[in-house]
């Protein structure tokens, strides 16, 4: 979707501030915000992708106010109330109100490196031959999603050429909506920087992007 997360290229918001030796977390906070996203995110009640969309649909002015992990748990709180766990009720006072949901898989601590270390596999089998071979010119779909996209908005409506084919893999627009898995090509789209951003833009700066098929169009002889 079109929301305040998609940020690449737009102006007025000031450098990216870089902090040397910067730790995972700053505060103990962050340490329980990331551990029970995780713990949630294993029960396998949402996707990846789902959660993602939670984040991003946030309203704007939230979140850009909002740090990091405070927009991974304000995600989290629209995810525990939209697949029934918790109430908003529940959410609001902190009590639980009525008797706790079943949920598929408990992920217990012991296990927590070995589930990082493996992690969540998305790539499928293919089904069909890719539609785009490498040196080809793309050009991407002009969007204006309501829903989930790996398509950044200042890639959007703009020629391309493929440098990669990263094989079969989920497709993040499907997923995140409950959709199923949709499997699609993915491919490594190189563009250079006067495409995206004018003509004012250095011309030995090049942006590669993994983007899958349905965003892509073969574009017209150059």
């Amino acid at each position: 979707m079109n929301g305040a997360q998609d940020l690449g290229g737009q102006m007025g918001h000031g450098p990216i501030a870089l902090e040397p030796g910067e730790p995972n977390f700053h505060a103990k906070w962050e340490e329980r915000a990331f551990a029970i996203t995780l713990a949630m995110g294993a029960t396998g009640t949402w996707t990846l992708d789902a959660s993602r969309f939670a984040r991003e649909s946030l309203p704007p002015a939230e979140y850009l106010a909002s740090s990091y992990y405070e927009i991974w748990t304000k995600g989290l709180e629209k995810l525990v109330v939209q697949y029934g766990l918790v109430t908003a009720e529940e959410l609001r006072t902190g009590t639980a109100l009525e008797p706790a949901k079943p949920v598929n898989r408990v992920l217990a601590a012991e296990s927590v490196p070995e589930v990082l270390a493996k992690g969540a596999p998305v790539d499928r089998p293919a089904a069909q031959p890719p539609r785009f071979r490498v040196g080809d010119h793309v050009h991407t779909k002009r969007l204006n999603p309501e829903h989930h996209t790996r398509l950044p908005g200042y890639a959007r409506d703009t020629v391309g050429q493929i440098e990669a084919i990263h094989g079969v893999h989920v497709f993040p627009d499907a997923n995140a909506h409950g959709k199923g898995d949709q499997p699609a090509w993915l491919y490594g789209v190189a563009f250079e920087g006067p495409d995206l951003w004018g003509p004012g833009t250095d011309r030995d700066l090049v942006v590669r992007i993994d983007l899958w098929e349905p965003y892509l169009e073969l574009a017209s002889k150059l």
